[in-house]
């Protein structure tokens, strides 16, 4: 029986596990015992989805008059919404500890690290293991911007802002990407002011221009000011006024200075690297991740990373079918594997909600001669409506002119769920043909994409 050494209980770790063990091999997962679930679970995906529903419960109540509700909302206790996201994370990670008792997997509550010269050789706290394969799926961790002052006490990562019992009342965030903003929209509803400092002229980089923009808008609108184009040189306390933290930066040729009572260092995460001894394993590895091939090999045979650690797509959902074709690969069983691996829906869970799958206009642009585009608005859907979710709601899609699908962009109320049928028709190579001869429900959100593949020109 071949032996799989899973170093990291995140969801490149334990979901690969379950399968592995059924496939018949020995299989052996490790992480810290209280951090099964990886970043996701415990620092990321979950804990900030927690927070989104209690923001989003607050935002409904306060607009409850409207609809004929009269509703208290003189007081909120961060303490209590956290306290509800540590019993959702702690009964997640129940379910998770239960998946690793399946028969054939054995958890090691222990720190990996590789042997020298034999990267199938780990220690495991106090323990050894001889493995026939090994994936890491070890993560990711905060970056820092190297500044002035960026550990000053006050500034926080995305880990520490999730421990707060208290709402700041001035929150500068760094960083207008996806974990910036979320935090920005989850902390202006529980009654922060929130700027926003990023040094890209517009937020959301990755994402559609006109979705980045339309998000800027709405959350402007709610009272979160954004400052772009603009790179923070330092940060500095003042103790004159109870650590007072100064945020300067550079704005249009001048240096700035904003004062915040916290500052969330959200600029991106790095791989976790540091402790696995990976130069004396003679594994390959760049400051972005763990250099890999299209299987997710490493430069040393049987040895694979997954997730975070090789900086391809840092997204939980990523790091798990990486694993599953890691996992087929090592099984002979790759051929079988048909998923698009590049082919990842991602969302921005902030009020309203952001989604996207396939390429952006910009990208299409570049790689076609000639697009199509088509939009459909939530201000002209009965089910926004009467939801009291039009805003500034947008469906846009982008397809050759024979009609193919290649990139579908949402903004608004469930973006994050209704992204998935779009993401379906890219994979089976569909057309907007296909989606204007599937008959959607109505009166539905859903009816949106059909209304955009309609408008397609």
């Amino acid at each position: 029986m071949k032996t799989l050494l899973i170093i990291g209980a995140g969801p490149g770790g334990y979901e690969c596990a379950v399968r592995a063990a059924k496939a018949g091999l020995d299989v052996h997962i490790a992480d810290r015992a209280d951090h099964v679930g990886g970043t996701c679970l415990n620092e990321g995906c979950i804990p900030t989805k927690c927070l989104c529903h209690s923001a989003e419960t607050l935002e409904a109540a306060r607009a409850a008059t409207a609809l004929g509700i009269q509703a208290d909302c003189s007081s909120f206790s961060l303490a209590q919404a956290m306290a509800h996201k540590d019993q959702v994370t702690a009964s997640l990670q129940t379910g998770i500890h239960t998946l690793l008792s399946t028969p054939g997997i054995t958890f090691h509550a222990a720190e990996a690290r590789f042997a020298p010269n034999n990267p199938h050789k780990v220690y495991l706290g106090e323990e050894e293991l001889q493995a026939d394969y090994v994936f890491i799926a070890t993560g990711s961790l905060p970056k820092f911007l190297p500044i002035p002052g960026a550990h000053t006490p006050g500034v926080l990562t995305s880990t520490e802002l999730l421990q707060l019992t208290e709402v700041p009342a001035r929150l500068c965030i760094i960083g207008g990407g996806v974990i910036g903003l979320e935090f920005a929209s989850i902390f202006r509803s529980f009654g922060s002011e929130v700027t926003v400092i990023e040094y890209c002229k517009e937020i959301l980089p990755n994402f559609d221009t006109d979705i980045a923009k339309r998000l800027r808008t709405s959350l402007k609108k709610r009272g979160i000011t954004f400052i772009t184009g603009a790179p923070v040189t330092a940060i500095h306390a003042d103790e004159t006024r109870n650590g007072e933290l100064h945020v300067s930066y550079e704005y249009r040729n001048a240096v700035k200075d904003l004062l915040a009572d916290k500052v969330l260092m959200a600029v991106g995460r790095g791989p976790n690297l540091d402790s696995l001894n990976l130069a004396d394993a003679g594994i390959d590895f760049t400051p972005r991740g763990i250099t890999v091939d299209a299987h997710f090999q490493t430069s040393q045979p049987g040895i694979y990373a997954v997730g975070d650690i090789n900086g391809i797509c840092q997204l939980a959902h990523a790091a798990t079918f990486q694993s599953y074709h890691a996992l087929a690969h090592i099984l002979g069983e790759v051929e079988q594997d048909t998923t698009p691996l590049d082919l990842i829906p991602a969302a921005v869970f902030t009020t309203p909600e952001a989604a996207m799958v396939g390429l952006t206009e910009e990208a299409a642009r570049t790689t076609h001669s000639d697009i199509k585009m088509g939009k459909a608005y939530y201000r002209a859907n009965g089910r926004a409506l009467t939801m009291d979710a039009a805003g500034d709601g947008l469906v846009k899609l982008i397809a050759t002119p024979t009609g193919e699908l290649l990139g579908a962009h949402i903004l608004g109320t469930h973006a994050a769920e209704l992204i998935h049928e779009l993401t379906l028709v890219i994979r089976l190579k569909g057309t907007v043909n296909d989606l204007r001869h599937t008959i959607h429900a109505h009166p539905t959100l859903s009816e949106l994409i059909l209304q955009a593949a309609e408008a397609l020109e």
